[in-house]
């Protein structure tokens, strides 16, 4: 990194508070943008990426840009999501806020949003989150019609897929993509033979995977978390079940793939916003080196959508909004050309209208694009 840094503890559940780098030029800017992500519980390593990708934008902001920041562990609950929004939003005048993408903590946070007019940035794919009327909320992850659309047409398309078993979570973020993914179905004709809600607690997968089958299921589409879309895989595995899967972005984090040996992840296939670590453009293997070099890990779509997002927000301080409402007057109406993509707001908060999927060869846990979907800028 090319800034010094200082730490600095705070009580939001006994979360480490990470104080911004100083920066040695003159500052014509210096927003406050907090950072408020799952680091702990079920959703850690997906938090884990989103925090990164949002740090890597603030110790690196645009020329005349010297952005304050500090990041707060929301863990998983909403109540210490609703917390630490409080806290930080009473500790000064905040610019923007980097939230979680939590499903359920997003839908709290958001009534503080609207009262103190102060614009979240988040990586949540639950639809519900652009439904409220919330002018405050902006997400640049694809909210689950696009990536599950692209998943459904994918499997369609690459598997033909007739009798689907359509597994996920019994969270927000797994009911919304089932949602979306029975919609996308139905569009094309086709219902599912089995489905099943699964608790993030549940550990063993075989059952699940043996009823599918006993129900002549041709094809798996998940919308599960990292750990459990692991599990359901070593559990194919194990049971030597061929059928094709089509996962959700839980497939596509590398901290989700370093939990499988590669043949146990060989020909499976994920939807996500975009696969850092394949890295298709110079711009994209930019990204990968310094990432690598700051965080000693890979990237996921997670953190380079929040690199993008919280770099729009840079951009926006350094061509002069001052304040929360300026911040989200430029949200709501700009365009910005980010690494991962082009964002623009559809009028209802969602910036990313493009996915990918990704595929696994069985040789290695870096994925092949296997397929871009754009789709228009409209309202859900």
């Amino acid at each position: 990194m090319r800034h010094n840094g200082r730490n600095r503890c705070a009580g939001v559940l006994g979360a480490v508070m990470l104080l911004a780098p100083l920066s040695g030029r003159a500052a014509t800017a210096t927003p406050d943008i907090p950072v408020l992500v799952p680091i702990t519980g079920f959703l850690a390593a997906e938090g884990g990426s989103q925090r990164n990708g949002a740090l890597l934008a603030l110790q690196n902001p645009p020329a005349g840009v010297q952005p304050r920041f500090a990041v707060t562990d929301t863990g998983t609950s909403p109540e210490g999501a609703v917390n630490a929004l409080e806290r930080a939003l009473s500790e000064g005048q905040v610019t923007a806020v980097v939230a979680s993408m939590l499903g359920t903590q997003m839908l709290a946070m958001m009534p503080i949003a609207q009262t103190h007019k102060v614009p979240l940035t988040t990586m949540s794919g639950t639809a519900d989150i652009t439904r409220k009327g919330n002018p405050y909320v902006f997400r640049f992850f694809p909210t689950d019609s696009v990536v599950k659309a692209a998943q459904v047409q994918y499997a369609i398309d690459a598997f033909h897929i007739k009798k689907p078993a359509v597994i996920y979570q019994t969270t927000a973020y797994g009911q919304s993509g089932h949602a979306e993914i029975l919609k996308a179905l139905s569009a094309a004709g086709i219902a599912p033979v089995y489905e099943d809600a699964l608790d993030v607690s549940v550990k063993d997968m075989q059952p699940v995977l043996a009823k599918a089958q006993a129900a002549e299921a041709d094809s798996f589409l998940l919308q599960l978390h990292g750990g459990p879309t692991a599990l359901f895989l070593k559990a194919r595995s194990a049971m030597g079940v061929t059928l094709p899967v089509i996962a959700g972005s839980g497939l596509s984090q590398p901290a989700t793939v370093a939990l499988l040996d590669p043949a146990e992840i060989k020909g499976a296939c994920a939807e996500t916003g975009s696969s850092p670590i394949s890295g298709e453009t110079p711009e994209m293997r930019d990204f990968l080196a310094r990432y690598r070099a700051a965080f000693k890990t890979d990237p996921d779509g997670f953190a380079l959508g929040q690199y993008d997002a919280t770099m729009m927000v840079l951009d926006a301080v350094a061509h002069g909004a001052a304040t929360a409402e300026d911040v989200t007057k430029s949200l709501a109406t700009g365009t910005y050309k980010g690494l991962a993509m082009t964002y623009k707001s559809d009028g209802l908060g969602n910036m990313a209208h493009s996915a990918v999927i990704i595929c696994y060869d069985g040789t290695s846990r870096v994925p092949l694009v296997a397929k871009h979907y754009d789709f228009p800028a409209t309202a859900p």
